[in-house]
């Protein structure tokens, strides 16, 4: 008889209810059931036969795949629901008409562009560090920024024991009290920007993500989404090649 199981990580993914990183995360927190029993990571499942459920919630097949972009307000965490009773993303995309997750995150403190979506694939491949997909941000940081500060930035920053990728620094804009930096990188690590700024000794007063893989937030009033056009969508599929599951 042929197995049909997968990965419960990748079957979550398929469902549209994570990328494959934050389905691993879910099942090491204990929020997944097969069959009535708390799932472990390196759990296969067949997707016809096999029951699964997050937080109590059956765990279904995609019928539409939906992709759209939101401009992330300061002050929401980048998460579907959270424990502490924060403002979350989830919020602002109850009308979609269909759960969607973030691709990726923005710290709580930070604005501008989240992609959301229902398609798994996608979002494995545009956040897996390997894809190395170019991210730009507005950065405004106090005071003035001297040239040995831009090249520490672009060559690299030691962060929690390990570099970060060389990147694109510029200075956007000068004005007397502060300064605006443009931020190109190739990797998504955890608070990065904010924390070689202060690696540098250079401290951030506003974040806000512009562009991911050449999908630019445009106009988009804050607080609000819109669906993403065929344009971007094929941008963002041609960004990697898809990988398969090992």
């Amino acid at each position: 008889m042929k197995d049909n199981k997968i990965r419960l990580q990748k079957h979550l993914s398929e469902c549209g209810v994570a990328s494959r990183r934050k389905a691993e995360e879910l099942i090491s927190l204990g929020k997944v059931k097969v069959n009535g029993h708390i799932a472990s990571l390196g759990d296969k499942v067949d997707p016809v036969r096999d029951k699964v459920t997050v937080r109590g919630k059956n765990v279904s097949a995609v019928n539409e795949k939906v992709y759209i972009m939101l401009h992330k307000p300061r002050g929401f965490v980048t998460t579907m629901s959270d424990e502490e009773g924060r403002k979350c993303v989830s919020d602002l995309v109850k009308d979609v008409g269909t759960r969607v997750f973030p691709v990726g995150r923005l710290d709580r403190n930070s604005e501008g562009l989240l992609i959301m979506t229902n398609d798994g694939e996608l979002a494995n491949r545009l956040t897996h560090p390997s894809s190395h997909v170019n991210k730009t941000y507005r950065v405004t940081v106090d005071g003035s920024v001297t040239d040995e500060q831009l090249s520490r930035l672009c060559t690299g920053i030691e962060i929690d024991g390990r570099k970060t990728l060389p990147c694109d620094v510029f200075i956007g804009e000068k004005k007397t009290d502060r300064t605006v930096l443009i931020f190109i990188i190739h990797e998504g690590r955890n608070r990065q920007i904010r924390k070689m700024c202060e690696a540098v000794g250079l401290e951030v007063l506003r974040l806000k993500r512009t562009e991911i893989a050449g999908v630019k937030l445009g106009m988009l009033p804050q607080g609000k989404w819109r669906d993403l056009n065929e344009r971007e969508l094929r941008r963002l599929s041609s960004v990697t090649q898809e990988r398969k599951d090992g």
